[in-house]
């Protein structure tokens, strides 16, 4: 990250004092009767999280052939990247403007109207020029003064798209129904209770991914994890997002490029105002921006009473923001409330101890892994492409079980950037298809046969590289 970009960023993290927890203690416990849960169905892939990656694991599996069914706990698919309103879709091509996160990642974008997605064109993916580089800058398209394909969705469009490709290729889609739990047996997660306003249910899977995005189906499970993070990092942090509509966008952009000196005085009060700065960034259309902060430091996705005081939190900040930039910034004059994203903003909770863990010293040394199912974009120019391998998606324990999305199997370091939406759908991706093959063979998530997998994912237009060793 850029001493520019780290500069974005970390000014949009702040550390706040917590609310007097609520004290919750009834005393004592209730005992619930036992009672049959009835099988709601019996599926080859089951995929637990209906966010990016189990959008594009549901997909996939079908797509070979495998009854698929997807369960997801809100009213609509693509979690966060729709939900969460993180519509700034994170660099999908490497520092020479190749375009290395694809397959479903492609397939996805390719889906939306042009006046649903804005980003550089393709001629400038990699471009150097100054002028290309300022604008896309600015955009949050441009880092270390290169040109990148990141670009800004419309997250009503990306509903729809991910839900027409899933059913597109078959899979059986259930909305408004959580699952509570796994159903372990003899090793293996035979499948999960789901809870919704129709009652519980139980739906069995031959495979099944957890694509939870919190662990909730491994962890469930047995299977170990990890939680520990970089200190100072924004990739722990909370928030909910939320879009300004009513905005005049290149106003805002020309102030913010031009009047340098009135920027800085903008800066600095709102600094003195707030204890924290929050920018925000030009959505797919000029008259709407998304913050995505103030980032708050300190609390946990795995506690109610956090989540509750990072809702309200986020609502506060939202309500100041809104009448300091109305007040201060140039374009911000009608500015209005448009949307609180619907799920709250988690980038890190729990990630799984995988056969094999990514780690940052073996993508600085541009290692590539023999079972190598994607490929993400690096840190820095000076760090060859990242090699993604199928192991960190292999649950040590449940033989039939993957987990793919952000809480795969990395180290802290390599979790920041492995839990962006477009490495979500790789990872997506590959679980699907290797649950698909193994569901087919009868064999467990260990013993599948990489090089088949490599070339299914290779008819799915996924980008691969051959390793050293293959």
């Amino acid at each position: 990250m850029s001493g520019e970009d780290r500069q974005i960023y970390t000014q949009a993290i702040f550390d706040v004092h917590r609310e007097p927890r609520r004290r919750r203690d009834g005393g004592g416990v209730v005992t619930e009767p036992a009672r049959e849960i009835p099988v709601l169905d019996r599926v080859d892939v089951l995929v637990v999280g209906g966010g990016p990656a189990g959008t594009a694991a549901a997909t996939a599996a079908a797509r070979i052939g495998a009854r698929t069914m997807l369960v997801e706990r809100y009213n609509h698919l693509g979690g966060l990247a729709t939900g969460g309103l993180v519509i700034w879709i994170d660099r999908m091509t490497d520092w020479d403007g190749n375009l290395v996160l694809r397959g479903y990642c492609e397939e996805v974008l390719d889906r939306l109207p042009p006046d649903a997605i804005l980003g550089p064109d393709r001629d400038l993916w990699g471009s150097r020029d100054e002028r290309h580089v300022e604008y896309w800058a600015n955009r949050f398209s441009a880092h270390h003064r290169i040109v990148t394909w990141a670009p800004m969705i419309d997250p009503e469009r990306l509903k729809i798209a991910a839900d027409d490709l899933a059913r597109e290729a078959g899979v059986d889609i259930v909305l408004h129904a959580w699952a509570t739990g796994p159903i372990v047996e003899d090793g293996r997660v035979r499948g999960v209770i789901m809870q919704s306003k129709q009652g519980r249910h139980a739906v069995l899977g031959t495979m099944v991914v957890d694509t939870t995005g919190d662990g909730d189906i491994f962890v469930g499970s047995g299977e170990r994890a990890d939680g520990d993070i970089q200190d100072g990092s924004i990739h722990h942090t909370m928030n909910t997002a939320w879009l300004f509509g009513g905005l005049d966008v290149p106003r805002w952009l020309e102030f913010k490029m031009t009047r340098k000196e009135a920027f800085s005085e903008f800066t600095g009060r709102a600094r003195e105002r707030f204890n924290q700065f929050s920018l925000p960034m030009p959505a797919w259309r000029d008259d709407v921006v998304v913050f995505m902060g103030p980032r708050m430091s300190g609390f946990s996705a795995l506690d109610l009473e956090d989540l509750n005081q990072v809702e309200h939190l986020s609502r506060q900040r939202m309500q100041d923001l809104l009448a300091f930039y109305r007040e201060y910034a140039p374009g911000f004059e009608e500015a209005w409330i448009m949307l609180t994203g619907p799920q709250i903003g988690v980038r890190h909770s729990r990630r799984m101890r995988g056969l094999a863990t990514m780690t940052g010293p073996d993508w600085k040394a541009g290692r590539r892994h023999a079972d190598e199912i994607g490929v993400s974009p690096s840190l820095a120019p000076k760090y060859d492409p990242v090699s993604i391998p199928y192991r960190a998606l292999v649950a040590r324990g449940a033989a039939n079980l993957l987990a793919a999305g952000r809480h795969l199997s990395t180290d802290a370091q390599t979790h920041t950037f492995m839990r962006e939406i477009p490495q979500c759908w790789v990872t997506g991706q590959a679980a699907g298809a290797a649950a698909a093959l193994a569901a087919d063979a009868g064999t467990t998530a260990a013993e599948v046969d990489v090089r088949a997998l490599q070339t299914a994912l290779l008819r799915q237009g996924a980008y691969l590289r051959p390793s050293e060793s293959s």
